[in-house]
């Protein structure tokens, strides 16, 4: 009998043990399944209007920085480009016949003082400096049509990944609206929401250990670059009728908040591809000087 309670003993007493250290070693490392895979995505935007003449770009497709995409019927804008250029020259040749005048105008009055007079001489002068202004408006004009005319071909800004195409010939484009999604292959990182109460001693630069749902038998080591400052609230914001909108809650049942940190990866194995919006774990590792 006393053998028996003595097993029972060290069988409960070593449950404890372990336990105790599952939850310190909880404490000291904190633990996440709430994390996801998140990129800079930067939304491409045509800067010209007019329907699509061709689509170089597949969906789910590899870009490079640099890599025409797709572009815009060029014709309106090279006819454009076209009367803007015809304006220059009818500005240059307003120019050139102003100053002509103008100098004869001068010469003359120095040759027999008197001949010209003052207004008139004003009078060329000003027609001079208005066909010059002329001549700077109609080269800003050229300037922005030949603009508008690269406009056309639009490029990818980044090395990255197309996703979500739908694009064809003939489509409209809108200058200012967003039509195509390129998410930069270069600014992955992992976002995981720690509970409140485990922010306490991380630090920025703590190292981490994320584990991708995908990806479960291959860890994948990176550290901590940044912690959420604020996260939005539901209570008080305004609802129906200008009113604040409250949750109901039990008062005995508190639920911590949840704040985002940042884990840049510190390498990512041949075989793994990073995908935004996929799910991780996270566990952070803080440092002895955490807690300062």
């Amino acid at each position: 009998m006393f053998k028996r309670f003595l097993l029972t003993g060290l069988v409960v007493a070593t449950a404890v043990t372990l336990v105790t250290l599952r939850y310190q070693h909880h404490l000291d490392n904190p633990w996440t399944r709430d994390g996801l895979v998140r990129a800079q995505i930067i939304q491409i935007t045509p800067r010209v209007t007019g329907p699509l003449s061709q689509v170089h770009i597949e969906d789910n497709a590899q870009v490079e920085r640099g890599q025409l995409l797709f572009e815009i019927d060029p014709v309106p804008y090279q006819t454009a480009l076209a009367k803007a250029d015809a304006g220059l020259l009818q500005a240059q040749a307003a120019l050139d016949k102003a100053r002509n005048e103008n100098d004869r105008a001068v010469r003359l009055e120095r040759r027999q003082p008197g001949t010209v007079s003052v207004l008139e001489l004003n009078n060329h002068q000003n027609a001079v400096d208005s066909a010059a202004a002329n001549v700077k408006a109609a080269e800003a004009a050229a300037h922005e049509a030949a603009l508008n005319l690269e406009y056309t071909r639009i490029h990818a800004a980044h090395d990255g990944f197309i996703t979500n195409l739908n694009l064809h010939e003939g489509t409209q484009a809108v200058a200012n609206q967003p039509m195509v999604a390129l998410i930069d292959q270069d600014s992955f990182w992992i976002e995981g929401f720690f509970k409140e109460t485990d922010l306490h001693g991380i630090a920025i630069g703590d190292s981490a250990t994320v584990t991708l749902m995908g990806f479960p038998d291959r860890p994948l080591p990176g550290r901590v670059t940044s912690i959420g400052y604020g996260i939005a609230q539901s209570d008080g914001s305004t609802g129906a009728f200008l009113l604040p909108n409250v949750n109901p809650n039990f008062q005995w049942i508190r639920l911590a908040q949840r704040v985002p940190v940042k884990v840049a990866l510190a390498e990512l194995p041949e075989g793994i591809q990073l995908r935004v919006g996929t799910t991780a774990s996270v566990q952070i590792e803080k440092s002895p000087a955490g807690g300062r």
